[in-house]
């Protein structure tokens, strides 16, 4: 897809690769993008540099009849919504001993947020004929996360519904890519990635902490070429297919990586 003259709506545009993506998208010739966030004020900075093209709205991803009502607003104004960029996110570490509720959380935004989208705005993309969805996901999507549980099983989860929706809405005009980087310089993290020892070394770190410019760069072009996967650290293909190939060697060696990790 190309973004001449498209009508484009990004969740998480107030910071990180969010706003990266929008202000891209938006210099690529896009008609309008509607920046939304949890955070007002980041999204209306993200929109005020993008000009007139740029508009902000206060969302929560968690809340499937605002994210429709976003998407319906978007169509009033504009006549149609030509992509969804489904990127909102955040970090907690933890395991067993969160709660279902921090895990259902975690799934109601990177989860259940792209399928409340999807559902949103596939009937207007599939009535013309035309249509693109990027979700953000992980590499931790295609691997796992380490010091997350909810975290790797919400991104996997991602990743299966990108999947899905590629192999039912190809044919009918949809496009679909998915976001897999490892380390990038965003504030997903919060108090906890700000406080970490840059010099110990991190499962997501190891191949370098990208820039959001360089993660939304690495987007365009894949949607330009409509590939699925978009993976700014190449390395994650090697990894993926290596956990293809032997699935129980791959488990193997986390543990051991982790156990790197951890000192133990």
């Amino acid at each position: 897809m190309e973004m001449q003259g498209k009508v484009v709506i990004v969740t998480g545009a107030g910071s990180g690769i969010g706003r990266s993506l929008a202000q891209r998208i938006a210099d690529n010739g896009a008609e309008a993008v509607i920046c939304t966030d949890m955070n007002e004020e980041n999204a209306k900075e993200t929109a005020s540099s993008i000009g007139e093209k740029g508009a902000s709205v206060f969302l929560d991803v968690s809340d499937e009849k605002a994210i429709e009502a976003v998407v319906r607003e978007a169509e009033n104004q504009h006549g149609r919504v030509d992509l969804f960029v489904s990127n909102a996110g955040y970090g907690q570490a933890g395991g067993l001993d969160l709660p279902t509720a921090d895990w259902q959380k975690m799934m109601n935004v990177h989860t259940w947020s792209h399928l409340a989208a999807a559902r949103a705005v596939l009937p207007g993309m599939l009535e013309r004929g035309s249509g693109y969805l990027l979700s953000t996901a992980s590499a931790a999507g295609l691997l796992t996360q380490m010091d997350s549980g909810p975290y790797a099983v919400s991104k996997h989860a991602a990743v299966a519904l990108a999947e899905w929706l590629a192999i039912t809405y190809a044919e009918k005009g949809i496009g679909v890519s998915v976001l897999c980087p490892q380390a990038v310089r965003t504030n997903i993290g919060g108090e906890a990635s700000r406080k970490r020892d840059p010099n110990k070394p991190s499962q997501a770190g190891g191949d370098g902490v990208l820039e959001p410019d360089l993660v939304a760069d690495a987007c365009i072009e894949t949607m330009r070429e409509g590939r699925f996967l978009v993976l700014p650290h190449p390395e994650v293909e090697t990894y993926f297919q290596r956990k293809a190939n032997d699935y129980d060697r791959w488990l193997h060696g986390m543990r051991r990586f982790r156990d790197r990790l951890t000192g133990s």
